[in-house]
């Protein structure tokens, strides 16, 4: 069973920096395809951020230019670089391991932008 953990969140100021790392456990992490979620108060859940098992990676138009998306397979991690944030980027952040459609989630990691 697949066990994401992720973590470095935190409040930062607007035009800050974060990084965002999850830890994957449970099976065979170099042939998932990984991601990074994010869900607001009273929004729905939104895509941020996808690599492949193959290193192709995927952006939200929101985070395009500002965010970077990396794994490591040898530590079966997975990044989320966060620069230049803004108050609206701030959200629970959720780590999504996806493999032959099944999906995998972590348990979230707050991240607040404010000054």
């Amino acid at each position: 069973q697949v066990q994401l953990v992720e973590s470095g969140g935190g409040l930062v100021q607007p035009g800050g920096s974060l990084r965002l790392s999850c830890a994957f456990s449970g099976g065979l992490f170099r042939i998932y395809a990984m991601g990074w979620y994010r869900q607001a108060p009273g929004k729905q859940r939104e895509l941020v951020a996808t690599i492949t098992s193959g290193g192709i990676t995927n952006y939200a138009d929101s985070v395009k230019g500002r965010f970077t998306i990396s794994r490591d397979n040898a530590k079966k991690s997975v990044y989320l670089q966060m620069n230049s944030l803004r108050p609206e980027d701030t959200a629970v952040y959720y780590c999504n391991a996806n493999k032959n459609f099944a999906d995998s989630w972590g348990q979230g990691t707050q991240v607040t932008v404010s000054s």
